[in-house]
């Protein structure tokens, strides 16, 4: 198997760093009523979850787009229009 380095592989990472840094450091919420909510377990698995997500969304688009620049296209346009939805969701 022909080892292919992708956009998603890299939000994997990312992903996968960011959930480990939350479960050594824990994470809480900063401000307001919640400011004893713990929540570094739960939002380590959600990244864990986000991360074998994109895992899987990452194997699809390789059976599917066969070349390696078509894929880095596919998969480029894919994270910016993940990220436009989520901005746009977040927005206040």
């Amino acid at each position: 198997m022909k080892l292919r380095i992708t956009p998603l592989n890299f939000l994997t990472t990312l992903l996968l760093a960011v959930a480990v840094y939350i479960w050594i450091n824990g994470a809480g919420i900063v401000g307001g009523p919640y400011q004893q909510l713990h929540l570094g377990g739960t939002l380590t698995w959600i990244f864990f979850l986000f991360a074998f997500v994109i895992f899987i969304v990452d194997l699809m688009f390789r059976n599917f787009f066969p070349k390696t620049k078509t894929l880095w296209i596919i998969e480029s346009a894919f994270v910016v229009f993940v990220a436009v939805i989520f901005f746009l969701l977040i927005r206040k």
